[in-house]
């Protein structure tokens, strides 16, 4: 479970007491996501997310993540919209760390996505990106490609403990997506963080997406690059193509991508790999003593990496030349 800030029930009476949604029935952590704390809370009021901004999150950076989770719900996408306190505050504080409540949003996430959910996917991806249009917003890629190969250099030892020789491969990895990686591409607001658990479903259909927490202007195809992988490999480590095919089918039936996009996916989903083999790599060695959460394996994107090194035009499958 991803909780490493625990509260008491005096503590979240406290800070209960200064909205208008009620008083506890329960409340509990929950195990998606590994960036902070999260919990269900079910008051007298309704349902609603508590979530605990831990150290990795910079507090400078949350209105511009829970402003676009506003806009969002604002502007016809299903996202879990900030309550403020009757003060009009949004960001709280718990145990000196900042917080947040949002709505509840109903739906259920997928562990073994079909192609049908792969093909609704795309299509809130897309919706995603539509409803985003006009926010006033904006905050860099922190974990963009300019960032991999200063992250990777405090990572060589740890990479090499993981699997022999792994540092020499993924520094070839980073200088060829340094010198091919695309740009011009048309860019907005992303997810960037588009995984089946931030996605929910009800009866079969795209009913919304969660956190928003690595949200970020960039290429918007580049986010098209990071549910490709999230979504469409196999529990094998094989890349499902009819699986891809239907996620981009289904974004492109909201926003088509242009020829230069489509032909920037194999770098693009080589890049978004990388980035995810990273952050995770540096979370594997990295988990506080004592907190509730299992952090993911970085290997499994090492896996994918070496998918898109071995068979680089992989995710064009039929695209114009």
């Amino acid at each position: 479970m991803a909780v490493y800030t625990d509260i008491n029930d005096e503590e979240l009476a406290l800070l209960l007491a200064d909205y208008d949604i009620g008083t506890a029935l329960a409340f509990k952590g929950m195990a998606e996501g590994v960036e902070n704390s999260n919990f269900l809370l079910e008051t007298t009021g309704g349902r609603y997310f508590l979530t605990v901004y831990e150290k990795r999150m910079r507090e400078e950076e949350l209105p511009f993540f829970l402003d676009l989770m506003r806009w969002l719900a604002q502007h016809g996408f299903p996202s879990a919209a900030p309550l403020a306190d009757r003060k009009g505050v949004t960001i709280k504080r718990v145990r000196g760390k900042p917080a947040a409540i949002v709505e509840f949003l109903p739906g259920l996430s997928v562990r073994r996505p079909t192609v049908d959910h792969c093909r609704e996917a795309g299509e809130g991806l897309a919706r995603l990106h539509q409803a985003a249009q006009g926010f006033p917003g904006t905050r860099a890629n922190d974990l963009g490609q300019a960032s991999w190969a200063s992250l990777f250099a405090t990572l060589r030892e740890a990479a090499d403990g993981l699997k022999p020789g792994l540092a020499a491969t993924i520094s070839g990895d980073l200088d060829r997506l340094a010198a091919a990686w695309p740009q011009g591409l048309p860019t907005g607001v992303i997810h960037a963080d588009y995984f089946p658990d931030n996605v929910f479903f009800t009866a079969g259909k795209f009913a919304g997406a969660i956190d928003f927490y690595f949200a970020c202007v960039d290429a918007l195809a580049y986010d098209v690059a990071v549910a490709l992988n999230a979504w469409c490999f196999e529990a094998d480590g094989s890349f499902n193509i009819t699986s891809a095919r239907a996620l981009v089918a289904g974004y492109e039936s909201l926003r088509p991508l242009t020829a230069a996009e489509r032909q920037a996916l194999p770098a693009l989903a080589h890049g978004a790999a990388m980035r995810f083999f990273l952050t995770r790599l540096e979370a594997w060695g990295a988990t506080p003593a004592g907190a509730l959460v299992r952090p993911k394996d970085p290997l499994e994107y090492e896996r994918k990496l070496a998918v898109h090194r071995a068979a680089p035009d992989l995710v064009l499958f039929g695209a114009p030349a």
